[in-house]
């Protein structure tokens, strides 16, 4: 994947990551809801409905917001992972750090199609924070998370072409998970990329640190 040629990212020493996490881990109670749907996501691989089901327990609670005046469209969601599946099945067995240049057409097209698919009933509001929550339960060693704040944080808002803007993130995410993973004592309980989003949500969307 190509480098930004941006030099101000910051990347956390080891203390700093580790007091963001940790923070995230005494703070968020939604937590709860990521690992029931991680556990759904894994236990019904390969049956759209009930994949689509597990996403939306994701989605309906950490954007409820978005989703309170419309909902969610399971039989549009179901439909996109059914016609996406060699693609999400590919991404699943991959991790962040084998990301090129080669992944850039198949990760726009797919996010557009998310896209789409999780727009809220009855409007044509989009969310790309849904769709990364939604790449990341596919795929978690492979997408990385994001909201409004997170993304600003890394100069990668969405306001316009979101898809591009999602790919230089993504490549961020693999410059900062590079460097994170050889951290002593990390938890090893979820993905190096939900470790890092912990981080993130902490100093950036919530400023606990």
């Amino acid at each position: 994947m190509r480098r930004s040629k941006e030099v101000h990212l910051h990347i956390p020493a080891a203390e700093e990551f580790r007091r963001g996490y940790e923070a995230f881990r005494l703070h968020e109670a939604r937590d709860a809801m990521y690992k029931v749907a991680t556990f759904l996501i894994s236990h019904f691989w390969g049956k759209y409905l009930k994949m689509s089901n597990a996403l939306g327990v994701l989605l309906l609670t950490w954007n409820q917001g978005y989703y309170r005046y419309g909902g969610l469209n399971f039989d549009k969601l179901e439909k996109c992972l059914k016609n996406n599946f060699n693609a999400i099945e590919a991404f699943r067995r991959q991790e962040i750090f084998s990301l090129n240049e080669t992944h850039r057409a198949t990760i726009i097209k797919f996010f557009q199609k998310l896209l789409e698919a999780l727009k809220r009933k009855g409007t044509h509001k989009k969310s790309p924070v849904a769709v990364a929550k939604a790449l990341h339960l596919l795929a978690p060693g492979f997408f990385p998370l994001w909201d409004d704040k997170i993304a600003r944080a890394y100069k990668c808002h969405y306001s316009k072409k979101p898809a591009d803007k999602y790919i230089l993130f993504c490549d961020k995410m693999k410059t900062i998970a590079q460097a994170v993973k050889n951290y002593d004592n990390i938890p090893n309980d979820v993905t190096i990329l939900k470790l890092i989003d912990e981080y993130n949500y902490a100093k950036y969307t919530k400023n606990w640190i």
